[in-house]
């Protein structure tokens, strides 16, 4: 008798263990140029808590932070590979194309092909240590999608950044794809399956500010197209985290970098200590 129960004893903690060891935790990113810098804040936060996310999706700029970190670059090489490349400049991100370039976009994505080539020596969404999905908008079908596998990985990732107007799209297998967060801005509809806890980070929650200048009627506009198609997003993650940082800084504030990250961290930091609770789910 004993023994049976010391076998069944022994079975039960195993499989509680095994189902513990193999939790996934995932983490949306959210769209919003250089206001993304607030996911590498969010992130330093979350590790910091012993939350250590395995499953990684992406909009845009949430996904660039996002394959950098599924690749396995904390959050502190991400701040000083900012620093020492110089990509809080524009003069370094926005590069005009030659007149003999196709007219897809004003701007090349040289920047970040050459941040991706040197940073992650594959082309394989398979061969990233954590999962990662990112988003992208077909417009050709004029739909989002979700790329998870294959062996265009840096392609994806840059179409997903591709902000429509302002950097080329990008042509892939004789498709156009644009920015991801034209019509997903919090993807969390490729991972919530996958993920027994979803914790999302919107860098462009609604602010509700008045415009008081043409630009602001332009940035509004957008961030109010962005946040209606990131509802569902919003819906459906188990915690969701929000940066206002775009109460003071906008999408093209590339040289706020710094500043910006810390209202990621300090909005991570301040939704953990008000639910202690996710720190016992995501474990």
């Amino acid at each position: 008798m004993k023994k049976i129960v010391s076998l069944t004893l022994i079975c039960f903690f195993s499989i509680f263990s095994a189902h513990a060891e193999n939790k996934k935790v995932g983490l949306v990113l959210s769209g919003g140029g250089a206001l993304g810098f607030a996911h590498i804040g969010a992130i330093q936060a979350l590790e910091e808590h012993g939350i250590l996310p395995n499953v990684i999706s992406g909009s845009s700029m949430g996904a660039i932070v996002g394959v950098l970190y599924a690749e396995g670059l904390q959050p502190v090489e991400m701040l000083q590979i900012i620093k020492d490349e110089k990509l809080y400049r524009k003069s370094r991100l926005l590069k005009v194309k030659p007149s003999t370039d196709s007219k897809l976009g004003i701007y090349s994505h040289i920047a970040a092909r050459n941040l991706l080539t040197q940073l992650i020596p594959h082309n394989s969404f398979d061969s990233l240590p954590k999962e990662f999905y990112a988003c992208v908008t077909n417009l050709d079908k004029s739909k989002w999608e979700i790329i998870s596998t294959g062996n265009q990985l840096k392609e994806f990732v840059i179409a997903s950044a591709a902000i429509p107007g302002v950097f080329e799209a990008e042509i892939i297998n004789g498709t156009t794809y644009i920015d991801g967060g034209t019509l997903n801005n919090l993807p969390t509809q490729a991972i919530r399956h996958k993920c027994d806890v979803v914790i999302g980070v919107d860098v462009m929650p609604i602010t509700y500010q008045k415009a008081n200048k043409t630009v602001d009627v332009l940035f509004q506009a957008l961030r109010a197209a962005q946040h209606q198609n990131s509802l569902e997003g919003r819906k459906q993650c188990d915690y969701l985290i929000e940066s206002y940082a775009v109460n003071e800084y906008n999408e093209f504030d590339f040289e706020a970098y710094l500043e910006i990250y810390k209202y990621g961290y300090s909005a991570m930091k301040s939704y953990i200590s008000k639910h202690p609770e996710m720190l016992k789910q995501c474990k």
